[in-house]
């Protein structure tokens, strides 16, 4: 085991990024944070991670809800130690025709993937700047450059974090703290997507080419590889697809 580093807290991490990123950072020394809607959901990889001999946590938390964000962030400084690394990873991917995006489902989608996002953002900052040192990722999507048919709500809240990731790279970097936006350009190899394809075009995991999906894996190693940068040579954007991605 790596000797420890600090903390890693990661928000909206699920099943599969989510779940990904905190081994490999669990890995990498970090005492891991890993923080979704219902902490229950997460405990099998908590129990895992433990049993590995890395330290691993779970939050309840709602990312939307400023007060529950200055909790957990307040609760983790306090208890488990300083915020080296903080992941923004939640998002609401739906795809409805214009006329069927309603007034409720377009607010929902910006409010849980962008608006969030900057809640927990400056919550990063506002413990990393003192320190002077800190990276903060945002999970990104095709969706963050191009507005597809049917995507106007998810595209647009994308659309959205991606600019609250660019403003606070220009404001942060110069003070030391290393902002990266990881734009996804790809279906991600997950047992969703897997769901998905099923129901959609009847394809079956086990006949999915191999290669044509990101890992999740891959995703992880993306986000260490940019935390490893030095400042001379930092990344705020990067793009990752697989070879046979059309683009």
């Amino acid at each position: 085991m790596a000797e420890g580093r600090g903390v890693a807290i990661l928000v909206g991490a699920g099943d599969a990024i989510g779940a990904a990123v905190a081994r490999r950072f669990a890995e990498g020394g970090y005492t891991v944070c890993i923080c979704r809607r219902d902490a229950t959901k997460s405990q099998e990889l908590v129990d895992e991670l433990r049993a590995a001999g890395l330290d691993a946590h779970a939050f309840s938390v709602d990312a939307r809800q400023e007060v529950e964000v200055q909790k957990l962030f307040a609760d983790v400084e306090t208890n488990l130690g300083s915020i080296e690394v903080c992941l923004f990873n939640a998002g609401s991917n739906v795809n409805k025709p214009l006329l069927d995006t309603t007034e409720k489902l377009f607010f929902k989608a910006w409010e849980l993937a962008c608006y969030a996002g900057f809640l927990v953002g400056r919550e990063a900052a506002r413990y990393m700047l003192p320190r002077g040192r800190g990276t903060i990722f945002f999970t990104g999507a095709t969706a963050s450059v191009r507005g597809g048919q049917g995507f106007a709500a998810f595209s647009s809240a994308k659309f959205g974090l991606r600019a609250v990731a660019q403003a606070m790279a220009r404001e942060l970097g110069p003070k030391n703290i290393h902002v990266v936006h990881l734009l996804i350009d790809a279906g991600v190899d997950s047992e969703a997507i897997h769901q998905r394809m099923r129901a959609a075009r009847g394809i079956e995991a086990s006949d999915i080419p191999p290669d044509s999906l990101t890992k999740t894996s891959s995703i992880a190693e993306a986000y260490w590889f940019a935390h490893q940068q030095t400042r001379d040579g930092w990344t705020h954007e990067l793009d990752l697809r697989p070879s046979v991605e059309k683009w």
